[in-house]
C-alpha cells in the first residue's frame, strides 16, 4: 500500500501532494478489496471523509481507472450501495522481452489480467541489437494495436533483457508512465549471451513508429520475472526467483520490494562459481553456474545441473537467509525432476537446514514471468501514482 503521510515530516506538504497521496490510497484500497467496496466502505477503510472519497472516486472514474458497478438487488431493509472496482478498460501496460532464442510481447489490464500475448521463436544472436529490437518492436506494435482496438490505452512499455541494465525511465512525453530506477536509464550495459554491449534499447525500439510515443523502461529479465511472480502470489514477501534460460539470472525480493544492489546489477547468480577449476564461461571466468545449469547444460545432464544449482543456492541462503526459492523459466516445467537434487545440496550445505528448511517451488507464471512482469511494472506505476495518469488524460 502507498505509504501514508505522517506528522513527523518537517517540510510543508503541498495540497497537490496530499491529493496525489489520497488518490493512490483510494485506488489501492479498491484494488486490494476482496469484494467491490462502496464509497462509504472506502472512507471507513482509509480514514478519509465521505466527501473526500466521493470527489476522488469521481476523478478516478473520469480518468478510466475505476468503475462503479450497479448495486445488488435489495434483499432487506436499506438501500444497497454500488461497488467500486478497477476498470478492465482504460490504461494497460505493454511488456516486451528479448531472449536468446525468442521474442515476446504482452498487454496487461489495470486489473493484472492478460489481454494479449505474442511470441516468436528465432535465434537472436546473429541479428544484432538493431535488427532484433526492430523485430521486437514490430511484435509489440501488433500487441498494442490489438489492445487499442478494444478501447485500451497503452500507458507505457517495459523491456526485459538477459543482461546488466542501467535501469530507469526514458520518458517519451509529459505524464508518460513506466518503471523507474537508478542509473543511466535504459542502457543495456552488457548481455553476454546475446553478444550485446552498451545498447540504447529504448531508442532502437522507438524506431518502430507505433512505439515512438511511449515511455520505455528496461530491466533485467529475472528482476521483472520476480516482480511478476510477486504480483500473482502476493503471499510471500521474501523470496529468490531464479530464471533458467541459456543464461541464469535471479531476482531477490525482500519485504515485498525488489533488491537491486548499489548499481542495480544484483542477481547475476549464473556467474557464481560452483567449480573453481571448471568449464570456461563466456564472461571470462571458469566454473560458473551457467556452464552447468544453463539451458544447454541442463539438456545434457540434469542431475549435474540440479547439483550445481543446489551448491549456488545454498551459498545464497547462507548469506541472505532467504526462506523461499522459486524456480522459473526453463526450470519451472522441469521442477519435479530437479527438485530432489537441489534439495539434497541445500540440506547438505545450508547451515540452518535442520532448523528451518528452505521452501523450493516452481514459478506460477512459468516461462512468461518476465514479459508479464514487464507489463505489470507499467501498471504498477499507474496504480502507485494515479494523479500522474489523470494529468496525462486531462
Amino acid at each position: 500500500m502507498t505509504a501514508r503521510l505522517t506528522s513527523r515530516s518537517s517540510t510543508p506538504v503541498r495540497q497537490s501532494s496530499v491529493r496525489a497521496h489520497n488518490l493512490a490510497l483510494v485506488l489501492d484500497t479498491v484494488a486490494n478489496s476482496a469484494d467491490p467496496p462502496s464509497r462509504a466502505s472506502v472512507a471507513a477503510l482509509t480514514g478519509l471523509t465521505r466527501a473526500t472519497v466521493s470527489a476522488l472516486t469521481d476523478d478516478l472514474i473520469a480518468g478510466g481507472l475505476l468503475v462503479e458497478r450497479d448495486p445488488p438487488p435489495r434483499t432487506g431493509a436499506g438501500r444497497p450501495a454500488a461497488g467500486l472496482a478497477l476498470t478492465a478498460a482504460g490504461p494497460a501496460g505493454l511488456g516486451l522481452e528479448i531472449g536468446v532464442d525468442y521474442l515476446a510481447a504482452c498487454v496487461v489490464y489495470l486489473t493484472g489480467a492478460v489481454r494479449q500475448r505474442l511470441t516468436e521463436h528465432a535465434d537472436q544472436r546473429p541479428a544484432g541489437p538493431a535488427a532484433a529490437l526492430a523485430a521486437l518492436g514490430r511484435l509489440g506494435a501488433r500487441a498494442r494495436l490489438a489492445a487499442e482496438a478494444d478501447g485500451l490505452v497503452i500507458a507505457g512499455a517495459a523491456l526485459a533483457v538477459p543482461g546488466l541494465v542501467s535501469t530507469g525511465l526514458i520518458p517519451a512525453g509529459p505524464g508518460a508512465a513506466g518503471p523507474s530506477g537508478p542509473g543511466a536509464a535504459g542502457l543495456v550495459r552488457v548481455a553476454p549471451n546475446l553478444g550485446w554491449q552498451d545498447v540504447d534499447a529504448p531508442a532502437l525500439l522507438r524506431g518502430v513508429p507505433e512505439l515512438a510515443d511511449l515511455s520505455i523502461a528496461v530491466d533485467n529479465e529475472a528482476n521483472l520475472a520476480a516482480l511478476g511472480e510477486l504480483r500473482v502470489t502476493g503471499g510471500n514477501p521474501d523470496f529468490l526467483y531464479v530464471s533458467g534460460e541459456v543464461g541464469i539470472g535471479a531476482g531477490l525480493v525482500i519485504d515485498g520490494e525488489l533488491y537491486r544492489g548499489a548499481r542495480g546489477w544484483s542477481g547475476e547468480i549464473g556467474h557464481v562459481t560452483v567449480y573453481p577449476d571448471g568449464r570456461p564461461c563466456r564472461c571470462g571466468a571458469n566454473g560458473c553456474l551457467e556452464q552447468y545449469a544453463g539451458q544447454e547444460a541442463l539438456a545434457a545432464d540434469e542431475p549435474l545441473a540440479a547439483a550445481a544449482l543446489g551448491i549456488a543456492l545454498a551459498a545464497v541462503v547462507n548469506l541472505l537467509d532467504v526462506p523461499v526459492i522459486v524456480l522459473g523459466g526453463a526450470y519451472a516445467p522441469l521442477f519435479d525432476r530437479l527438485r530432489d537434487g537441489i534439495e539434497a545440496e541445500l540440506r547438505r550445505r545450508v547451515l540452518t537446514s535442520g532448523l528451518a528448511p528452505v521452501t523450493l517451488r516452481a514459478a506460477r507464471l512459468g516461462a512468461e514471468a518476465a514479459v508479464r512482469g514487464a507489463a505489470d511494472a507499467v501498471i504498477r506505476e499507474v496504480r502507485d501514482d494515479p494523479a500522474r495518469w489523470l494529468r496525462r488524460t486531462a
